[in-house]
């Protein structure tokens, strides 16, 4: 790339991410998973109460998430998308919270097929006891698990599946 200043701000993203991903790594208990959130800006209030009681209950997880207000195919997304891409290497497990719009995301689908693509495991959880009758494409196409949010059952799940890639 040429050295023009058009870059700068997208250098300054990358490099923030950067830095963030790596303090949650450094600052990780080893007992604890770590857990990339995946979900639809909108749906920020179900997943902060979901981060809230993993911080307020007595449990192994550590919640490691990042949530994208840029759009999909912005000039910088590129960037962002290298960011996030460590985020999730750094993950044991990947966890998209879905809802009724989720499967309109197309940055939780990339996040998704990313985590995929890097061999985590990913599990969906949702609201209630039903799950969303429009869930994401990725879904059915890779027979992702989803589960009700429920503490001890999504506990179980992403102890499971982080224990399928050790």
């Amino acid at each position: 790339m040429g050295g023009g200043g058009s870059n700068n701000y997208d250098t300054r993203i990358i490099d923030r991410l950067s830095k963030v991903a790596q303090d949650s790594f450094n600052n990780a208990q080893p007992e604890k998973r770590n857990v990339f959130i995946s979900f639809d800006s909108r749906d920020i209030q179900e997943v902060n109460l979901l981060r809230g009681q993993a911080k307020n209950e007595d449990n192994d997880l550590e919640f490691n998430d990042y949530s994208l207000k840029e759009p999909f195919d912005s000039e910088r997304a590129e960037y962002i998308k290298s960011g996030i891409r460590e985020r999730i290497r750094q993950a044991s497990v990947t966890v998209i919270y879905v809802s009724d719009v989720t499967h309109e995301s197309k940055w939780v689908d990339w996040e998704a097929r990313e985590s995929m693509a890097q061999g985590k495991c990913v599990i969906c959880v949702h609201k209630g006891d039903v799950p969303p009758t429009n869930l994401p494409a990725f879904v059915k196409e890779f027979g992702v698990k989803v589960i009700p949010w429920k503490h001890q059952e999504l506990k179980a799940a992403i102890e499971q599946a982080a224990q399928k890639r050790n």
